[in-house]
Formats: structure tokens, C-alpha cells, sequence
């Protein structure tokens, strides 16, 4: 073979491979786009797919709140008469679809302007007595351009739920509505928020619109006047002397021999030249009197929601008294535990003393607990808080024996006077002294004044 004939196989070679390679880049390549074009097309379809979904899920819905059951009942009779009718020429079947149709499309002006209304809430009150009855007044305006047709509103009063009819209101027309509410048991009612609804005369179609105005009526627990002399409740100014001797202080106690270490100025001179050797004064620790309100809120030891009511009374009349003599209170409730921590997480919950608005708000929300500590142990825990207390009055249902009392009394120091007030409906109202406890049964709120009375003469 030529040398010019191998050249020109080398090139045909070359020129070959560069033809194979080129048509393999384009291949590929095109594979790329189809794959980019098939992955492309598979997320428009996921897109299309959820947004579908999520526009049947929004219809179905809607048609769930606003078709009523009548309503349904005519869209099927529309529907199977109308597609009856056209396909069969069932006259009777067209006319019944026909109806149904227009009583349909008739309703639909009604459920218009269901969001035109501005709808105010004033409560006459925020706080009241429980079993006293309060007013609200709700302003509903007609905020839209156009005359909003009549409608009527809910508002849910805690679980119960107040409705009235609204006329029709041209624009920018007001119209006010006084609401009655009935008696509530002691709490925090929740009142609102207030919802609009909007149907026609036959109830085939309905809207609703739910306002965010919601309002808070506290309903304070019953209480009476507890003297401040009564079990030990002083009201002191300089505070009050307790059984532990100081060097220094207001409450003189007795003259003992110098030791060293002896403040010079605590010697008592006269006594010093009469016997003829140094003495000194020595005093017991005048301490300001902390007074501590423990209520327990377990469930089992209540018989019944009266007597737990009577049990919060009567620690809201004692706090009240305590707030009124300007004294350093404490108030304790038993808190919430779970149940997978009962028995290893002690947890007790103070109520705010500073006020006696503030103390009754407080004594609003408490509510018997089913998880919680028993009651010598939230008696324990606050005596562990606060080691200065010089009275503590420990309120009780009829299910804490009177074991129980004394071993809550165990927790707190000795020189604090301790009184417990036990709460029992079908007993008769008594006071006892047991040991160093003086234990006050009461069977109605209007007993726990003499009953305090008479156990501080005794």
C-alpha cells in the first residue's frame, strides 16, 4: 500500500470516529431534554394534582357550611330533575329541577353582605358576684355601601349561647341590642366572639362569619366579713414578738448575766450595780406577721362542687381580710400535675395578694383537680417556701380527715397558729382545739365569722 493511501484511511478513520462521537453528544443531549421536559412535566402534573385537591377540599368545605339539609335536598332535585327531564323529556321531572333550581338561586341573595357588619361587644360589668346577673350591650353597624339584609347573630356565653335577630340596616346604620345574661357559677365566662349568620326564610342556604371581640366576665366567689381579731388575726404595726431571743430588738423580754461577745450597749446598768456583775437586756424577735391561705383543689377530697364552692369562699373571705389589714399574705392552691410525674414533681400555685380585685380574679379561676398533690403535701411544700409565717389558715373539703389536718400542721414552725377550717355541708358547725390546731367546721358561708370569733376567745 502507497504512503498516499494510508494517509487517506487514517483520515477516513479519524473522520469516522469524530462522526460517531458527535452523533453520541447529540444523543445524549437529546436524552437530557426529554428527561428535563418528562421531570418538568411531572411537577406541573404534582402542582395541578395538589392545587386540585386543595380547590375540592375548599368547595367541599364551604359546601359543608353553607348548604343546610334542605338545601341539599334541592340541589339534588335540581339535578336529577333537570338531567331527567332534558334526557327523557319527563315534564314533571324538568318542572320539579326547574323549581328547585329558582328556590336555589332565590336564597343566594340572602347569604350577600355577610361580612358588611361591624359588631361591638360592651359588657356593663367585667367582674360580678356568682349568681348575680349582668348585662351586655352589642352594637352591630352596617359598614358596607350597600343595605345589608336582616341576619341574626350567636354569641356563645360560655357554654351556653345567646341569639337575637338583626333588622335591615342601611349603610352606615347602627343597631343596638341589650343582652341579658344569665346567672353564672363562679369562673371566668368566656363571652363571643360573636358570629354572624346569614340563610334565607326556608333554610335552604347559610353563612356564617365569626368576629374576634372576645371579652372576659370574672365571676368572683361569695364572701363575708371576717373580723380581723378573729383566730389570732391581729393587725400589728410593729410587728409581732415570736419565742426566739435577740440581743436587739422592741419586744423586751428578760436581764441575763454578760458573755462575752456582748454588745456594751445592752448592758443594764442598775441591775449591774445592784448585783455586781455585768448584765445585758435581751429581747424576743419582733417579726412582722405573714399570714399563708392554703386551699387544697383535689377532687376526691370534695363530695360535691356546692362544698368546694363553700371551700373557695371561705378562703376568699379570709384573703380579703388579710388584704384589708395590710398583711404580708400568701395565698397557695394546689397546681396541676401530670400523670406520668405524680409522685415525683411536687408543684403548688400562688395567687396574686397585692389587690383585692386582683385576690378575687384569682380565686375566679381555680377549679377542682383530679392530678394534683394531696393536701398535707401542698401544706408541706408552702411551709418549705416561706419558713417565716406566723398564721396559716389551711382550708379543707369534708375528705381531709382530721389526721390529715394534723399532719399539715406538723409542717409548719412552731410558734405559727395554725387554724384549719374544714368545709362540710351535712355537719354541724363547731370549733375544736386539737394539740396546738384549732380546727373550724362550717356547713354554710355565714358560719365562718363566729365560728373564727369564738375559737380566738376560747
Amino acid at each position: 500500500m502507497s504512503s498516499g493511501e494510508s494517509r487517506s484511511s487514517v483520515t477516513d478513520t479519524r473522520l469516522t470516529r469524530t462522526s460517531a462521537t458527535s452523533l453520541t453528544g447529540e444523543r445524549t443531549e437529546v436524552t437530557a431534554r426529554r428527561g428535563r421536559r418528562l421531570v418538568g412535566a411531572a411537577v406541573r402534573a404534582s402542582r395541578v394534582w395538589a392545587s386540585g385537591r386543595a380547590a375540592v377540599r375548599a368547595a367541599t368545605a364551604w359546601c359543608r357550611a353553607t348548604i343546610r339539609p334542605a338545601g341539599a335536598l334541592a340541589v339534588l332535585t335540581a339535578t336529577a330533575g333537570l338531567s331527567a327531564g332534558l334526557a327523557f323529556g319527563w315534564v314533571e321531572a324538568l318542572v320539579a329541577g326547574a323549581a328547585a333550581a329558582a328556590l336555589l338561586a332565590m336564597a343566594l341573595p340572602f347569604l350577600l353582605g355577610a361580612r358588611t357588619y361591624e359588631v361591638r361587644l360592651v359588657l356593663d360589668r367585667e367582674r360580678v358576684v356568682a349568681g348575680v346577673a349582668a348585662r351586655a350591650t352589642v352594637v352591630v353597624r352596617n359598614i358596607g355601601r350597600a343595605t345589608a339584609l336582616p341576619g341574626r347573630i350567636d354569641i356563645p356565653i360560655g357554654p351556653g349561647l345567646v341569639e337575637f335577630g338583626v333588622p335591615l340596616l342601611a349603610a352606615d346604620g347602627v343597631s343596638r341590642h341589650a343582652v341579658d345574661l344569665p346567672p353564672q357559677r363562679r369562673g371566668i365566662v368566656r363571652i363571643g366572639p360573636a358570629t354572624t349568620i346569614r340563610s334565607d326564610p326556608l333554610g335552604l342556604l347559610r353563612r356564617e362569619h365569626a368576629f374576634d371581640d372576645v371579652q372576659e366576665l370574672f365571676v368572683h366567689p361569695r364572701t363575708v366579713a371576717v373580723p380581723s381579731t378573729s383566730a389570732g388575726l391581729i393587725r400589728d404595726l410593729d410587728g409581732s414578738a415570736t419565742r426566739r431571743l435577740v440581743d436587739a430588738d422592741m419586744s423586751f423580754h428578760a436581764i441575763r448575766e454578760y458573755a462575752p461577745g456582748d454588745a456594751r450597749r445592752q448592758i443594764h446598768w442598775k441591775s449591774t450595780a445592784k448585783t455586781g456583775r455585768l448584765m445585758v437586756r435581751q429581747y424576743e424577735e419582733s417579726r412582722r406577721s405573714r399570714m399563708a391561705v392554703v386551699l387544697g383543689l383535689s377532687s376526691a377530697e370534695y363530695a360535691s362542687d356546692d362544698e368546694f364552692e363553700l371551700a373557695v369562699s371561705a378562703a376568699s373571705s379570709l384573703a380579703l381580710r388579710a388584704v384589708h389589714d395590710a398583711r404580708d399574705l400568701d395565698i397557695v392552691v394546689g397546681a396541676e400535675i401530670p400523670r406520668v410525674v405524680r409522685g415525683r414533681l411536687r408543684a403548688i400555685r400562688h395567687i396574686a395578694a397585692g389587690a383585692p380585685r386582683a385576690v378575687l380574679d384569682g380565686f375566679s379561676g381555680v377549679d377542682r383537680l383530679v392530678e394534683t398533690m394531696p393536701f398535707p403535701e401542698v401544706c408541706r411544700l408552702t411551709a418549705e417556701a416561706n419558713e417565716r409565717l406566723s398564721v396559716a389558715v389551711l382550708v379543707a373539703g369534708s375528705g381531709v380527715p382530721l389526721a390529715a389536718l394534723r399532719l399539715a400542721t406538723l409542717a409548719f414552725p412552731v410558734d405559727a397558729a395554725v387554724i384549719a377550717v374544714r368545709c362540710d355541708e351535712r355537719a354541724h358547725p363547731r370549733a375544736q382545739t386539737v394539740g396546738p390546731l384549732t380546727v373550724v367546721t362550717i356547713g354554710a358561708l355565714e358560719d365562718l365569722a363566729g365560728l373564727l370569733l369564738r375559737g380566738a376567745r376560747s
